[in-house]
């Protein structure tokens, strides 16, 4: 154990996205170095299996909805709080370009990605303050460069960045820490699959890529962040899988 690995049982975190991918593997990461960790997804079967697996507590909830944020809070609250938000649940839909935008896709990532994080982070503040505590924002290296078919994303995403960059701003004086950690390509379960509709096409998008980041890779990552002493603040983190250069720039074999 190194001093940046504090397995002490008085951190608390709250885990959104945390019935798949990179948000359960991080309730995992957290509750295996003996966080109470707050899981929470809309789907409350996975949450309950999770919960008892690894003694988080499940908290089912959709954090795009202000009445569920609200419950969320107050459920937190009476578990004694949290010093720890991480912001995971989000998503992509869709790759038409921007001449046939879908007003739902777009719809569902601002709301998820961009809303979500508003309205749980607005609610869970007046907690955090009280501990001087954490907050990571899982945006992506979408946010840093944009791509054909990606207009929607990359705007929900940027704009999750802008966000964090303005929240760290505004919360420093209270002590809070603000964290965004944006991946590059990350094979998880589900994320290519919903964005792209089948698995066929979910496949293609890691095909030949020696290693991709699995969800346990980012999830050791965040681990790893707030984790360290209250004085470091890890404002940025880029992870990529080694195989990818940039967003445009990703080594496939036989390419």
């Amino acid at each position: 154990m190194t001093l940046w690995e504090n397995t002490s049982s008085n951190r608390s975190a709250v885990v959104t996205g945390a019935s798949s991918g990179i948000g359960q593997a991080t309730v995992r990461a957290l509750s295996e170095q003996g966080w109470t960790v707050f899981a929470v997804a809309r789907r409350a079967e996975r949450l309950e299996a999770l919960a008892q697996q690894t003694g988080a507590i499940a908290i089912p909830a959709d954090v795009s909805n202000q009445t569920d944020v609200d419950a969320l809070a107050l459920a937190v609250a009476e578990h004694g709080g949290a010093d720890t938000l991480i912001n995971v649940a989000g998503g992509a839909r869709g790759t038409e370009y921007w001449a046939d935008a879908v007003d739902e896709h777009w719809d569902f990532m601002w709301q998820s990605n961009v809303m979500g994080t508003m309205r749980l982070t607005r609610a869970l503040l007046p907690q955090l303050r009280k501990t001087g505590g954490t907050i990571v924002n899982l945006t992506s290296t979408a946010a840093l460069a944009s791509y054909e078919g990606g207009s929607g994303y990359n705007a929900a995403k940027a704009a999750q960045s802008a966000m964090t960059q303005a929240l760290r701003l505004e919360e420093v004086e209270h002590g809070i820490r603000v964290i965004e950690v944006l991946p590059g390509l990350v094979q998880t379960e589900e994320f290519a699959l919903r964005r792209l509709g089948s698995q066929q096409a979910a496949d293609s998008v890691y095909a030949g890529v020696d290693n991709p980041l699995t969800a346990e890779d980012v999830a050791e990552v965040i681990r790893f962040a707030v984790s360290a002493p209250a004085h470091v603040n890890l404002d940025q983190i880029v992870i990529r899988p080694q195989a990818q250069a940039a967003n445009h720039k990703l080594i496939r074999a036989n390419k």
